[in-house]
């Protein structure tokens, strides 16, 4: 009842029935532009990437360990005034 109900499919013919035979000669890159120094640029470009991601990690961190003192010296000096008016 609750089942869709799928439309026929019509056959396709296999794509595999005709296999060229090309024997030619395999082509071969130009010697004109060595690849090497694009390939050093995409190190660099790595390497930056990721330093800056640890440095950006380290400054987080930072500013967390930061927001978390503030908020406790907050705490403490809030009892500490608290405490001074009680008394």
């Amino acid at each position: 009842m609750f089942r869709p109900k799928l439309p026929d499919t019509p056959h396709v013919p296999s794509i595999a029935t005709h296999i060229p035979q090309n024997h030619g000669p395999v082509p071969t890159h130009s010697a004109g532009r060595p690849i090497a120094p694009f390939v050093g640029v995409g190190v660099g470009a790595v390497a930056a990437v990721v330093l800056v991601g640890v440095v950006l990690t380290a400054l987080l961190a930072a500013v967390a360990v930061s927001a978390i003192s503030v908020a406790i010296a907050a705490v403490v000096l809030r009892s500490l005034v608290n405490n001074a008016h009680k008394h």
